[in-house]
């Protein structure tokens, strides 16, 4: 299973590879406290999408649904995701406040789908 966690909590051994799945970098987060491997911003909710959505949780069924269309056309960046969890953990790092509510919870969904 992949793990989520928020970019500003701290960096643990436990989170191994972090990979920030966000379009954009998170507001106040320095790289070297970021502790990440890796970028994938082309993984993350388009900007059209992000914007239309704006955590607006009325939305939240229908984003998820035009989320995970978007991730279907991405398969070559979710096989890099797959290959690289096949070595070891994984944490997708996001920015947004609520957890259950942000495009990493959606694509961490879509990974342990498959």
């Amino acid at each position: 299973m992949y793990r989520i966690k928020r970019i500003y909590e701290p960096a643990v051994k436990s989170d191994r590879y972090r990979i920030l799945v966000e379009r954009l970098w998170p507001r106040g987060m320095t790289k070297a406290r970021a502790g990440l491997h890796d970028w994938l911003k082309d993984v993350a909710p388009s900007s059209d999408l992000r914007r239309w959505y704006d955590h607006d949780l009325t939305r939240w069924d229908e984003f998820k649904e035009r989320y995970r269309a978007e991730l279907a056309s991405r398969q070559d960046l979710l096989d890099q995701l797959r290959a690289l969890h096949a070595r070891g953990p994984v944490t997708l790092v996001f920015a947004a406040k609520d957890e259950q509510h942000s495009g990493a919870s959606v694509l961490k969904d879509v990974l342990d789908t498959y």
